[in-house]
């Protein structure tokens, strides 16, 4: 059952006392669940604005789409994060005390600690033990008749970024801690027990990951100082005062779950390469890296991620006309923006070459956040996303090849987080012959 049809059967179930309190016949929380990515854009091309109210949850929000809405929404004197999410996101995809929910300079102290790990040497540290990952996967595939892309990356991904960050993760577990995370993240846009599922996975993910803060503060687990669960474990908070063991291991699902969250851009890689092969020969044969950059640019541009995100406004004021007031919620609208016609020429069109010689503001391209890595809310592993996509996509033009059976590639936009419902199976998976044996 769809989110929309469940919510529909309960209302519709409801005692009429009950409907007419809950649902005013303003109220869009329907048509925004059944619509999906498309709600936002549509709403906004209707009202031929950048800015609209309406009521989703029985609250009144304003929702914003486009760049120059993205710079207002990330200027931090105009609104805050914190009692922005709503609680079902906190208890499952954000947990409770995490960077996702600060403001200002308690926000840039715990974003610091991030970025420390961060660097580009760090990050081609996972980048090859992703590389591995992928490779010893790929021996298993040769064995196998068929492989499920999305399951199969989300396992890859989650062994490298466990192993980088200094998590122990027996080979036994790898499967369960990797369904549990995928839960959380696929719980985000889900009712009953899509929901409950994620929940459940979380409140195991959070045992698992406060066992290993306080074993490696224990000095049970060695890790060098470089490794994120150490950064994490001795991190002190402006106060001095180290973070209890449930908020450090919030922090630390924050480095596990963005990275396994990247295995749906590359599914999504996986299937622009089989409906445009024209990119799978020109990545095949290029010495370089340019075209892959712009690829793996269109692919976040291009299909659904994540819908939108949520601020406060942080007090009144006005923007192009409209009143924003103190304590409202907004939506900006990230799928919108990135399919913004004013940015981007045919935007519905997949087309890697717009991004040659392109340079996207952090407000045009914002696939997982916009505005500033360091001192905003942009995703602090926007870095990490763009590296471990062109490992990927090198591995699966490079490397290997594989035969694309029947099977039903359809991407609901009524669904978040979406993924091709099939999630790309692949068939018959050998090694690339020479010359790209190996990935230069």
């Amino acid at each position: 059952m769809s989110v929309s049809e469940f919510v529909t059967h309960k209302l519709r179930n409801a005692p009429a006392a009950f409907r007419l309190f809950r649902t005013p016949p303003l109220d869009s929380t329907l048509a925004l669940l059944s619509q999906g990515y498309r709600y936002l854009p549509t709403q906004r091309e209707r009202q031929r604005s950048e800015v609209f109210e309406k009521r989703l949850l029985l609250r009144k929000t304003l929702c914003m789409s486009g760049a120059p809405a993205a710079q207002l929404f990330y200027d931090e004197a105009h609104f805050q994060r914190a009692g922005a999410a709503p609680r079902r996101l906190v208890h499952t995809l954000f947990g409770k005390g995490g960077v996702q929910s600060l403001d200002g300079d308690a926000h840039r102290h715990r974003k610091h600690m991030f970025m420390s790990f961060l660097a580009p040497d760090c990050i081609g540290t996972l980048t090859a033990l992703s590389d591995q990952a992928w490779q010893n996967a790929a021996a298993r595939w040769e064995q196998e008749d068929a492989v499920v892309l999305f399951d199969e990356a989300e396992r890859v991904l989650c062994l490298a970024v466990c192993t980088w960050a200094g998590i122990p993760l027996p080979e036994s577990e790898l499967a369960t801690r990797s369904a549990d995370i995928s839960a959380v993240i696929d719980s985000t846009g889900g009712l009953g027990p899509r929901h409950w599922r994620g929940r459940l996975a979380r409140k195991r993910a959070d045992a698992w990951l406060t066992s290993v803060i306080e074993r490696v503060r224990a000095g049970e687990i060695a890790l060098g100082e470089d490794a994120p669960a150490y950064v994490i474990a001795w991190h002190r908070d402006p106060a001095g005062e180290l973070l209890d063991a449930k908020t450090a291991a919030v922090e630390l699902f924050n480095v596990v779950r963005p990275t396994v969250a990247i295995a749906r851009f590359v599914t999504f890689a996986a299937l622009a390469l089989h409906e445009h092969p024209e990119c799978h020969d020109a990545l095949s044969l290029e010495s370089g890296d340019t075209y892959l950059n712009c690829f793996i640019h269109e692919v976040r541009r291009f299909y659904p991620f994540f819908p939108f995100v949520t601020a406060r406004v942080r007090k009144n004021f006005e923007w192009r006309g409209h009143p924003f007031k103190k304590g409202r919620r907004v939506l900006l609208d990230l799928y919108g923006t990135n399919h913004d016609p004013r940015v981007w020429q045919r935007p519905e069109e997949f087309r890697p070459e717009r991004f040659r010689g392109k340079q996207p503001s952090p407000f045009e391209l914002i696939p997982q956040g916009g505005g500033d890595h360091f001192a905003g809310h942009r995703c602090a592993g926007e870095w990490v996303t763009t590296a471990l996509m062109a490992g990927a996509v090198r591995f699966l033009t490079r490397t290997i090849r594989y035969d694309v059976p029947a099977q039903d590639l359809n991407i609901s936009l009524s669904r978040a987080p979406a993924i091709p419902r099939s999630r790309f199976i692949m068939r018959n998976v050998r090694p690339q012959p020479a010359p790209f044996l190996q990935a230069p």
